[in-house]
């Protein structure tokens, strides 16, 4: 589906449809809507101080101002503008976050507030403002805006706190949600300009998805940035690896001490090795080389000490004899006749 462009130029389409106001009700509407050359929108408090009136003085003013450029023959005429707005929002999925719609259609801050001016006065047009799940948006269409609103809230609900998804699943998971939506809709760039409407999803610097809020998304610091790149690696790193991969990905110069700190201080990394990190969730345990076998034997019962060695060595990167020392501790651990080992 190709996407429209507008067929008017917004700034005379303003000038034409305001041409029959008065002085202060055209004032008070080029401020509120910052169709001045500085593009300010300026508050109700600061028109009515200009003016010496109250806010809802100048609510008044604003409000009878629309509803007279809705009644002229001016905004009757220009119809066709905002059919051609209609089909730009048509195209892109009948329902966009205001700001891509703007940004879509003008960089100009001023010509977007002009585009936005059009927006409100006219009656096909709904916005749905910003709320605690969603960013300010409109829609052309009202069964297609009530179908996103429930597959992004559903998504949301079936992500977990720790869920990286690549781009292609999470749009696929999205979709599966889209139920009763035309297929004309259904591709990649529509399903990612509906997800951008949501506040509780987004994406990190990697292009993964998941929760907005979630430490995996939101990057706050260099304990994140390293907790992507060794995801992304898919085996231990040493922490000047780490250091190096954070900059070579992010740009983010990292001083090597600071990057070994980040990852001693932080459960989601394991110490496997001498300078050697792995990730938790990778199966690898906390502790000491006693407390790794301790738990290696609790969860898989008595073993001879070479399984053992293999197995330890899976979660550690160790010398044997150094696994055997630990082995001979019969505080921890004891070996009966046939040669196997428990934990004690």
């Amino acid at each position: 589906m190709a996407i429209a462009t507008i067929t008017f130029k917004p700034k005379q389409v303003t000038k034409k449809i305001t041409s029959d106001l008065a002085p202060r009700a055209y004032d008070v509407i080029s401020n509120r809507f910052g169709l001045t050359d500085d593009a300010e929108q300026k508050t109700l408090e600061a028109i009515g101080d200009k003016y010496g009136i109250t806010r809802e003085r100048v609510r008044q003013i604003e409000n009878a101002a629309l509803n007279t450029i809705r009644k002229s023959d001016a905004f009757q005429a220009e119809q066709d503008s905002l059919s051609s707005l209609k089909e730009v929002i048509s195209s892109l999925g009948s329902f966009v976050a205001e700001e891509d719609l703007l940004n879509h259609l003008s960089k100009d801050k001023c010509v977007q507030n002009h585009i936005h001016f059009h927006l409100v006065l006219g009656d096909d047009f709904k916005n749905h403002k910003e709320d605690d799940d969603f960013k300010n948006r409109w829609s052309v269409d009202d069964q297609i805006s009530d179908q996103v609103h429930s597959a992004l809230k559903n998504l949301y609900t079936s992500l977990n706190d720790e869920d990286i998804i690549p781009e292609s699943e999470l749009i696929s998971k999205f979709v599966d949600n889209l139920k009763g939506v035309s297929d004309k809709y259904k591709n990649d760039e529509v399903a990612k300009r509906w997800l951008s409407i949501s506040k509780g999803i987004d994406k990190n610097p990697l292009g993964e998805w998941g929760k907005a809020d979630s430490p995996n998304v939101k990057t706050r610091g260099i304990k994140d940035y390293a907790f992507l790149v060794m995801r992304r690696h898919g085996s231990p790193m040493h922490f000047r690896e780490v250091a190096k991969a954070i900059y070579d990905t992010f740009g983010k110069k990292t001083h090597v001490a600071t990057c070994h700190n980040e990852l001693i201080k932080d459960s989601r990394f394991v110490l496997v090795g001498r300078g050697l990190y792995a990730l938790k969730e990778w199966g690898y345990t906390q502790g000491v080389v006693k407390d790794v076998i301790r738990e290696i034997l609790k969860k898989e019962g008595s073993m001879n000490k070479d399984d053992i060695i293999d197995r330890v060595m899976k979660e550690r990167y160790l010398k044997k004899n150094t696994i055997l020392v630990n082995l001979q501790n019969s505080k921890y651990f004891k070996k009966n006749k046939n040669g196997l080992y428990s934990a004690v």
